[in-house]
């Protein structure tokens, strides 16, 4: 199967899914049941006065009986059906853990917990029941979603300690059995056996016997691979259980909140294994190994360096400085440790159907062993550290050297590997991912775990193409990039909401200035959007989405810190205003690469949904960070608060949220775009191949026109709130600024469906003249200014033109495809049809981002019009009347290039034989 038909998701029959989702839900259930004693063994370790060696070895039993079991769990479900085992083992396990609540003195807690560890060994079980319910290509995504079950010990984190505390240890195990005993009935009454055995029933077959299940154990390299998952899931359970203990120790923490602070090491640590799976289909199983054990490197390093004070003996006498983490760093580090980990965990499994297809379960089960082996030593090790170090991080050094080795021995291998493949004239793409495959490693395994790379195959002016999988695609980083827009804008807007509020904060700034800080980024938006827009087909839409998406911390971080500090150099913040251009930039490669993902037929709406969405990220930072300003939402990491003055009323500000507010969403947005998003090889092309577009005349007359919507648009955007302040004071426009772009983004969004119907051409002809009569609104409230109905026509007005410009945004887009095809088919008549396509969409992709560049330069000349009109003759309206005059410009142009008979769209957007030549069916 190609990479452009590869299902997106897991689909398949009613028996299928409830299969899937029930056997996920029950392993939850099972894996906080296994890992209890992170919570209430904390409780028992003070009531009898346990040691931490003692303690570790408590909450790692259940672990020892869960991992040792998994074994013959696995191969009872290859041989009798998952769905009875999976029962059993519930069943059993829900009686052991309400047994716990028997006990008396240490030897008996630890003999519960034997039996506690019942619940563990579900997961070769359920990895056996799922993998037997799909087909090859869909069983990595399938396990993936089975294994995010190790969520359990999230649960177990957040609901555990509440409950201790309020009614004691015993009820927390009482309940946890009841949760078993009702999943394991769920899960028998609304679950079938596996195909596998519901065949081997209908043909009488026997199941094979314990010593054939046996046999793939042999093998050594089954062994050496458990290594692996004795890291990315040993070490994941032994800090699941270990953190809490931790917490409390290191930073002083109750109980219920070490546990909730623990769950943002678990939550990433299971959920995401899910989405391990496909990156591993994507990118390669070995990548995301690599990818795994550096980061894991880096984590644990961090994390184990523990708090320590410094004496450096200086020249005028001795220096001392401290070094330790803080509790945020903790979180934030753990957090990126438990996302790797889950990624390595799901990249480990993904080898094991391919290679052992029908011994799933054993083979699973003696790596899940061997995994869980780790999560029953590794507790038993930290506590033992630290009762000979003294020291709380030296948990981490073991963790650490752990997986230093690991890597190390893995890249070693794969580079022996490669030399002496090399030495054999043996190819590269012949060997497997991992060098310990290779006793085992045939023609059927070649290429199963590579990267599938970039697109190589997309057709999607194919109606089969597209119907088979090529629109699920689209979609996918349509959506994920429209998010990724928005918080462009919001960044890149952000300056038009602050500078109206720097006045009262403190900052002697003039109206002259302020107008300067809401233009820059108009400036520097504009001009990065001309470099940008030939970024994706040199780069790759992926990477470089990624990559401008991570940028925009710069700004929002930079502007956090700036404005809490009325002595802050004017210079600062120009930097700031001109850095806040990277979201500016960011529209015109979103714009340029989506186009490539869409046929002719739907790419008008496409584009306007990408567009028109992308844009609310203006209407988003006017509306959301008035609000975020207003109170202490980060607490003590965002800093004091600012006292303001307006009209003599004092109110508390946290200004720099306006910046911050949005660091959480850039980091979750950045990570969607590098793990969900999709590079098309036949996009690629260099800056020579793209510079063919100053040659074609439309290129330039686009840029006047969508200079003429957009620009307005987001030069509107900019200059509003400032200019709305100067001209009526005694109105708080602010708390209404936000309209305006919501209406023009809706606009946007909802009009490009129109556009594909009746023709850009003909709205935006429309679009200019509804511009000129709003521009002409404004003016006339302008001059009743004093009058109670100035203002309310005033922000009329200005609504209607944005809604006007939204709609033009979207047609002006919608008539680039349709001109360039029309184009390329005269300009290049010995190319053929397939060619002129591909041509075609390659210069419109081009142009999109170049007029989406030259157009941006609006955020810089309208609010800079506005403020020298303003200096120069103490009022906006000559600023406005150069408008009305340049929107008259674009009406004739339009109609003379396009719209009048005899123009380049007037045959396709009426009907005419013309529109044959760009039929949906090229």
């Amino acid at each position: 199967m190609s990479s452009a038909t590869a299902p997106s998701a897991i689909q398949g029959t009613p028996e299928q899914g409830r299969a899937l989702w029930l056997s996920t839900i029950a392993f939850t259930v099972c894996f906080a049941v296994w890992t209890i004693f992170a919570i209430i063994g904390v409780q028992i370790k003070r009531d009898l006065g346990l040691s931490e060696t003692q303690f570790g070895l408590l909450v790692g039993t259940p672990i020892l009986t869960g991992s040792l079991i998994r074994l013959i769990l696995g191969i009872w479900a290859d041989q009798y059906g998952g769905r009875m085992v999976f029962t059993f083992t519930m069943l059993s396990a829900a009686v052991m853990t309400a047994l716990l609540t028997l006990a008396y003195d240490y030897p008996t807690f630890l003999l519960a917990a034997l039996g506690v560890g019942i619940a563990g060994g579900s997961f070769s079980v359920g990895v056996a029941y799922v993998a037997k319910w799909f087909p090859k290509e869909k069983q990595g995504t399938a396990l993936g979603i089975f294994g995010a079950g190790n969520v359990g010990a999230a649960v177990t984190k957040f609901a555990a300690p509440v409950i201790m505390v309020a009614y004691g240890w015993k009820t927390v195990a009482l309940i946890w059995a009841a949760a078993l005993l009702v999943m394991a009935i769920i899960f028998f009454l609304m679950t079938k056996d596996d195909p596998d055995l519901a065949r081997r029933r209908a043909s009488g077959a026997k199941p094979e016997p314990l010593s054939a299940m046996m046999e793939p154990l042999k093998n050594i390299q089954v062994w050496r691979f458990a290594l692996y998952y004795f890291f990315v899931f040993g070490a994941f359970v032994a800090l699941a259980l270990w953190l809490p203990r931790y917490l409390i120790g290191v930073y002083g923490l109750d109980i219920v909140t070490a546990g909730m602070v623990g769950a943002a090491y678990s939550i990433p640590a299971s959920i995401f294994r899910a989405y391990g799976g496909h990156l591993s289909d994507k990118f390669g199983a070995r990548r995301i190994m690599y990818w795994t054990f550096l980061v894991s490197v880096v984590c644990t390093f961090i994390l184990s360096y523990p708090p320590t004070e410094y004496v450096v003996q200086g020249i005028r006498g001795p220096v001392s400085f401290s070094m330790s983490m803080s509790l945020v760093g903790f979180m934030v580090v753990t957090f990126v440790l438990g996302f790797f980990m889950s990624l390595g965990k799901a990249a480990v499994f993904k080898h094991i159907p391919v290679y052992y297809p029908d011994r799933v379960g054993a083979v699973g089960g003696i790596v899940g062993l061997v995994g869980g082996l780790g999560g029953f030593v590794l507790p038993i090790a930290f506590g033992a550290l630290n009762d000979l170090t003294g020291v709380w991080q030296s948990c981490f050094w073991l963790l650490f050297l752990i997986v230093t080795v690991s890597l190390l021995w893995m890249h070693v291998a794969i580079r022996q590997m490669e030399r002496q493949a090399a030495e054999q004239g043996v190819a590269v793409r012949t060997l497997p991912e991992l060098p310990e495959m290779q006793p085992i490693h045939g023609t059927a395994q070649q290429g199963a775990l590579a990267a599938t790379g970039p697109i190589q195959d997309w057709r999607p002016e194919d109606k089969d193409f597209w119907e088979g999988g090529g629109r699920a695609i689209a979609r996918r980083n349509l959506w994920i990039s429209v998010p990724c827009l928005l918080l462009s804008f919001a960044v890149w807007m952000v300056w038009s909401v602050v500078v109206a509020k720097l006045p009262s904060v403190g900052f002697a700034f003039t109206n002259e200035q302020l107008f300067w800080l809401a233009s820059l980024p108009g400036l520097s938006g504009a001009t990065l959007r001309i470099a940008y827009s030939f970024m994706p087909a040199i780069f790759g839409g992926r990477l470089w989405t990624t990559l401008a998406t991570w940028s925009l911390l710069i700004p929002a971080l930079g502007m956090g810190f700036a404005v809490q500090d009325p002595a802050t150099p004017y210079w600062i913040f120009l930097i700031l205003a001109l850095l806040c251009g990277f979201g500016g930039g960011n529209f015109a490669s979103s714009m340029a690469n989506i186009s490539f993902f869409f046929p002719k037929r739907e790419k008008g709406n496409a584009l306007a949904l990408n567009a028109g969405l992308g844009n609310l990220g203006v209407s988003v930072v006017q509306f959301v960070v008035p609000l975020a300003i207003t109170a202490g939402v980060f607490g003590w990491l965002g800093g004091a608060p600012q006292t303001a003055t307006v009209a003599g009323v004092t109110t508390t500000l946290w200004l720099q949220n306006a910046g911050f507010v949005f660091v959480p969403f850039i980091i979750a947005s950045a990570f969607a775009a590098w793990f969900g998003m999709n590079d098309i090889a036949t996009m690629k092309a260099s800056f020579a191949d793209q510079a063919v577009i100053f040659r074609r005349t439309h290129n330039w007359i686009m840029c006047w026109l969508y200079t003429g919507t957009f620009g307005s648009f987001i030069g509107f955007s900019a200059a509003f709130p400032l200019l709305s302040r100067i001209l009526y004071p005694e109105v708080n426009a602010l708390q209404l600024a936000f309209l305006g772009p919501l209406v023009g983004a809706l606009s946007r969004a909802a009009a490009g469906k129109a556009c594909d119907r009746i023709g850009g051409g003909r709205i935006t002809f429309w679009v200019f003249i509804a511009m000129s009569l709003g521009v002409l609104g404004v003016l006339y409230a302008i001059g009743m200014k004093g009058q109670p109905t100035s203002f309310p026509l005033f922000f009329a007005s200005f609504l209607f033109l944005f809604a006007a410009t939204g709609v033009g945004n979207a047609s002006t887009f919608q008539m680039i495809p349709a001109i360039m095809r029309k184009e390329v088919a005269r300009l290049e008549p010995g190319m053929t049809a397939a060619e002129r396509v591909k041509q075609s969409d390659k210069e419109a992709a081009a142009i999109i981002g170049f007029t989406s560049a030259i157009a941006a330069y609006g955020a810089f000349f309208i609010p800079k019009s506005f403020g020298t009109s303003i200096a120069m003759t103490g009022g906006a309206e000559t600023a406005l009347f150069s408008f009305l005059g340049f929107y008259l410009s674009c009406v004739l142009a339009t109609w003379w290039f396009y719209t009048r008979r005899g123009g380049l769209l007037h045959d396709i957007e009426h009907g005419g034989r013309a529109s044959a030549a760009i039929t949906p069916a090229q």
